[in-house]
């Protein structure tokens, strides 16, 4: 997530880490001071709750946390003597919630829990417009990726037509059942899944009892990317005359280099962005 949130006309920087939002302290100070907004999270910084409440977050969040040295800057917030910069905290507790950033789009950043705590200290207000702008960049990003994955979902399913008319017009015999013609659907199906995710749709099932749908209801972006592939792969070595045994070998192969390179790929990757 790479976005800005615009609240009460200020714009305000936002970016993930790791699965995890920071939102800018240094944009939301600007609600209150626009010209010094630096001076706004140092005042907030020397405060005995604010260096509690930061410390707390720090021993649930961050095992690296070094609590000799908070300790120290617990016991002497508070005091009109003391001053404390994000960077001086940052490199002194080891702490992770809180981020120093350079750059045109630099500044002080900090994990979306710290976030809304210190803009609770600048405005009250501000701060719920502030969530509330929050919620619906979250909402727009999940939609996002509901789109891209339903894409890719009716990708394969157009790929996998072209699987079953090459099975229809080179595997299945003729005057057979229609359940027959089901369990060589289904078992070619398992080729595919054997070449992608190790494990036929039986394995699957019976390592999920609890999960409504099938393998392929599970797939991230890469995996369904891959899988439109290989359908299309297999539909040819299908044509070719190739056993199934042949075909597994080849299909695992391009399997594992295409998931490699898909995962690298920067035009798949935004379809997660």
């Amino acid at each position: 997530m790479k976005n800005q949130l615009i609240v009460k006309d200020i714009s305000i920087n936002v970016f993930s880490q790791n699965k995890e939002d920071f939102i800018s302290l240094t944009d939301i100070a600007k609600y209150k001071n626009i010209e010094n907004p630096a001076d706004v999270i140092k005042n907030w910084l020397r405060n005995k709750d604010t260096i509690e409440f930061l410390g707390f977050w720090e021993k649930i969040n961050n095992p690296d946390f070094k609590l000799v040295e908070f300790d120290q800057f617990w016991e002497k917030a508070g005091a009109n003597a003391f001053v404390l910069s994000p960077k001086k905290w940052i490199e002194q507790t080891n702490a992770s919630g809180i981020i120093s950033k350079s750059g045109r789009s630099g500044g002080t950043f900090a994990h979306k829990d710290i976030a809304f705590e210190f803009a609770s200290w600048v405005s009250a207000e501000f701060k719920l417009y502030i969530i509330k702008e929050f919620q619906r960049l979250k909402e727009e990003e999940n939609e996002r990726l509901t789109i891209g994955w339903n894409t890719k979902r009716i990708l394969t399913k157009v790929n996998y037509r072209i699987h079953t008319e090459a099975i229809k017009e080179h595997i299945v015999p003729t005057l057979i059942t229609k359940e027959q013609i089901n369990l060589v659907y289904a078992n070619e199906a398992d080729v595919l899944n054997v070449a992608l995710f190790g494990i036929t749709a039986k394995e699957w099932r019976e390592q999920n009892l609890t999960k409504k749908g099938n393998i392929r209801d599970y797939a991230n972006i890469h995996q369904l990317v891959c899988l439109a592939n290989l359908e299309s792969f297999n539909a040819e070595f299908i044509r070719q005359g190739l056993s199934q045994s042949e075909r597994l070998e080849k299909l695992n192969k391009i399997a594992i280099t295409q998931m490699e390179s898909l995962i690298d790929n920067k035009t798949v990757k935004k379809l997660n962005s």
